[in-house]
């Protein structure tokens, strides 16, 4: 077993359902995963503690909607639950099972319940009724773009599936970096 660093990088973005994206810079997240022996296939297995995994929060310091940051006091938290797949070091084919509670917050005045996301993140391209986006494999660098879509199921409060219009698809977009990484 070896470790990589995952970093989360800038240019990231979500989109959910019909509404325009958000774009989100992502940096100082990640964390360290176990990179398993390749298998007949050329396949690695790939993990990470979803403890140790830490994600910026959406803000107005970190996520732009419509070219404006957000309101202040305006926050959505990610809680990672998984994040582990596989890596092809010979194609730089990397695909993540990602899951994941989104937290919206309006200060200390208002929690709604989690989202829920449980998607594949893939350096390939994703498509869907809704959205359509590629990839990029693992670079010389260790640079890579995941992208993955998501069915997000309503949250159990009724305004906010009907402003979002839950249940409906996201799309997720991920810049991140895999460089090795000492035990």
């Amino acid at each position: 077993m070896s470790l990589l660093r995952l970093s989360t990088g800038e240019g990231c973005g979500l989109v959910i359902g019909a509404y325009p994206p958000f774009r989100y810079d992502a940096r100082g997240g990640g964390g360290l995963g176990e990179l398993g022996p390749a298998n007949q296939a050329g396949l690695q297995a790939l993990e990470f503690d979803p403890t140790a995994l830490p994600i910026p929060p959406l803000t107005w310091r970190t996520t732009r909607f419509l070219g404006l940051p957000l309101p202040p006091g305006l926050s959505i938290a990610i809680e990672a639950e998984q994040l582990a797949g596989s890596l092809d070091s010979a194609t730089g084919t990397l695909a993540l099972h990602f899951k994941a509670r989104f937290h919206f917050a309006i200060g200390s005045v208002y929690r709604a319940p989690a989202l829920q996301v449980d998607t594949q993140l893939s350096s390939g391209a994703v498509s869907s009724r809704r959205h359509q986006r590629s990839g990029s494999p693992l670079a010389a660098d260790g640079s890579a773009v995941l992208v993955g879509v998501a069915m997000i199921p309503p949250s159990g409060e009724a305004w906010l599936d009907r402003f979002l219009g839950l249940p409906d698809e996201a799309l997720a977009v991920l810049r991140c970096r895999l460089t090795p990484a000492a035990r």
